[in-house]
């Protein structure tokens, strides 16, 4: 008989620390825009409008604080495969998981922790730039999860194995 078995330590142990580096980089965020979200009140460049956003971006605006900001993160989340020399399908699938987990839980806490916000503005209304909501949060963070959720599993299940 041939099963397949999850890794559910490592699973926990990677799920809790991408949400422990998406706390503290919520907070830098708060600190930077404050109640301004999107980079709103930022001293950068701005592209409001164009058919790629609606695409790639969900209608959000592109601004230089994002053009660097979301590489940089994605380059971070890809560092381990430079300093192991190694990389394969499981574990880019674990790396773009990790990404997209770290995106919800930090997007999420800016509102959550941030003063200027909390739970009694997490609306379509006060979040302007999150420009479709399905059942009460943004369509990214439904969208994002069930593609991490495949992904992780993907990344944790071990080999099937004869038994």
């Amino acid at each position: 008989m041939r099963t397949a078995h999850m890794n559910w330590k490592g699973l926990f142990l990677t799920v809790f620390w991408v949400s422990l580096m998406a706390i503290f980089f919520a907070q830098v965020e708060i600190q930077i825009e404050g109640g301004a979200g999107w980079a709103t009140s930022l001293p950068t460049w701005r592209l409001e409008q164009h058919w790629l956003l609606d695409i790639f971006w969900g209608g959000r605006a592109m601004t230089g604080y994002h053009a660097w900001m979301f590489p940089f993160i994605a380059m971070i989340f890809h560092l381990p495969f430079f300093f192991l020399q190694t990389w394969n399908w499981r574990l880019q699938a674990r790396a773009l998981a990790c990404i997209m987990l770290f995106w919800i839980v930090e997007d999420f806490l800016w509102f959550m922790l941030n003063p200027a916000f909390g739970w009694q503005r997490f609306n379509p209304v006060d979040v302007f730039w999150h420009k479709q909501w399905w059942w009460g949060a943004p369509k990214d963070y439904w969208t994002f999860s069930v593609l991490a959720i495949v992904l992780f599993w993907f990344s944790f299940r071990d080999r099937v194995k004869s038994t």
